[in-house]
């Protein structure tokens, strides 16, 4: 049976035609790579190497693509607060942020789409980004997620062909769905994230009604040095609402910046939203025991063995009074971090700690830190000069060790900083294989009602309709390893007839 569609959406398929083999894939230096979709890491779990060239490589190049908008995270909104701690956590971390109860420390969040444009509309389906800058006394901490716990990939040499599959073809330069779907059908770790992007919560009623998830797992230090795993959930006061699919495609059309003017409008009517952070806490022998990887952020950790603890309470209420300034020059890195708030060997998270730092470098300038949204109460450091430079520290020194007075180690830092063991044989593991259906399962059996099941369904058929069949056929397949009855009626949605399925 042929299939009648436009050539924008053919496009693919017709250079595959001409094209069918284009050789191995190469370094930007034309070096072979001898596996591309994986990174080097110590053990099959273990951290990232330095070493691994092939992803800096991608990754560096992958945050200098577009100019001057950001590449991921485009379309998004601002607002200025604080964080209170309502709830003693010392036991578990020395983080001066939680140091206590009542202890209020300066915040900047920014909410996002992320794969439009500077001028795409709000209410599209899509991720929103949940970033937090916290104006610490040690510095700056950001937390940046998103609105879900999990996410697409697990390793981020695929994040910049994962993005590239989002947005918009190269050669005809609209949206293709060919593009979307077949890097889904064909990293089966994206169908737990796909089903909470087709679910209700794809579409949520503007930044207020949305949960935010630092999403990776990250590591607590407390005073006795002890080690904490630690996830966060920014949990949202105002209640979860969503939008349904006729609303958010008229508001596309008639607001599309719903979400942005939602946002400033509540604050500037005195209506401030606000968030009660939680965290999820796993001992090390937990995670040794644990029966999934700790460290995928394509996993939750149920909540029914690690319970959710309360912390503090997050409140925007100050709308920022220059746009471009204090948004769209507003930066966040989740390698800024504090004594007391470290990294794991989460695969995505070590990634990011190189790739956000650079893509600002490359899109504000080497001294974006020093932009006054960006900048931490004291800086005391070797960097000066470079484009834009603010603060030249005056006639301190510029280099280390001297005889002048320059700022020296700090024993607290080194003090409270992560150390662990870390052995196994240095070899690229591609994860492609991992368990990537089971907590996918219990989302659809479990969390979803009837009804939910039946928005999914159909809004996953909806898109997927937009790909060729021998995607589809792919996609299915995956869906029916989560369920047989989910795979089955999004089959019977697309009404496909190969006797292969």
């Amino acid at each position: 049976m042929s299939e009648s569609r436009e050539q924008s959406a053919e496009q693919l398929r017709n250079y595959y035609r001409k094209h069918s083999e284009l050789g191995s894939a190469t370094t930007s230096t034309g070096n072979p790579i001898p596996e591309k979709d994986s990174s080097l890491t110590i053990g099959k779990y273990g951290p990232i190497l330095l070493e691994d060239w092939e992803l800096l490589d991608e990754l560096s190049h992958f945050v200098r693509e577009r100019v001057p908008e950001r590449v991921v995270h485009a379309k998004g909104a601002g607002a200025f607060g604080y964080f209170e701690v309502t709830h003693d956590i010392t036991d578990l971390t020395v983080a001066k942020v939680f140091n206590g109860i009542g202890k209020q420390t300066r915040t900047a969040v920014r909410f996002s789409t992320v794969a439009g444009n500077l001028g795409a509309a709000d209410t599209v389906r899509d991720p929103r980004g949940f970033a937090v800058k916290f104006y610490t006394d040690d510095g700056i901490w950001d937390l940046v997620g998103n609105n879900t716990p999990i996410f697409f990939i697990r390793d981020p040499v695929l994040f910049p062909h994962f993005i590239h599959s989002q947005k918009r073809n190269p050669v005809t330069n609209v949206r293709d769905w060919d593009m979307f779907w077949d890097f889904i059908s064909l990293r089966p770790e994206t169908t737990h994230q796909v089903m909470f992007l087709f679910a209700d919560r794809g579409i949520p009623d503007g930044f207020r009604h949305m949960h935010g998830f630092g999403s990776h797992t990250f590591t607590l230090i407390n005073k006795d040095k002890n080690v904490t795993f630690c996830k966060f959930h920014f949990q949202t006061d105002q209640g979860i609402k969503n939008l349904d699919v006729q609303k958010a495609t008229k508001l596309a059309g008639e607001e599309p910046d719903y979400a942005l003017k939602d946002l400033y409008n509540a604050i500037a009517s005195g209506e401030c939203p606000s968030w009660t952070l939680r965290i999820q806490t796993m001992t090390h022998q937990q995670a040794t025991e644990c029966d999934f990887n700790p460290f995928d952020v394509t996993k939750v950790w149920p909540h029914g063995l690690f319970p959710l603890r309360p912390v503090g309470k997050l409140v925007l209420n100050k709308n920022p009074t220059n746009f471009f300034s204090e948004v769209e020059q507003l930066s966040f890195s989740p390698a800024s971090l504090i004594p007391g708030i470290s990294a794991s060997q989460d695969r995505m998270l070590q990634g990011r700690l190189f790739s956000y730092h650079d893509a600002h470098i490359y899109r504000l300038g080497v001294n974006f830190t020093q932009l006054p949204v960006n900048c931490p109460f004291r800086v005391t450091n070797f960097q000066r000069d470079g484009l834009n430079t603010v603060n030249s520290q005056g006639g301190a020194p510029n280099y280390h060790p001297n005889s002048f007075g320059g700022p020296n180690s700090d024993e607290r830092a080194k003090k409270y900083y992560r150390t662990y063991k870390a052995e196994g044989v240095v070899e690229r593991y591609d994860t492609k294989d991992d368990d990537n259906f089971t907590q996918a399962r219990v989302f659809y059996q479990r969390v979803l009602d009837e009804a939910a099941k039946t928005r999914l369904i159909d809004n996953i058929v909806t898109e997927l309709k937009k790909a060729n069949r021998e995607i589809q056929l792919k996609t299915v397949a995956n869906f029916t390893q989560v369920d047989a009855s989910l795979g089955k009626r999004i089959k019977d949605g697309l009404k496909l007839i190969y006797a292969s399925l």
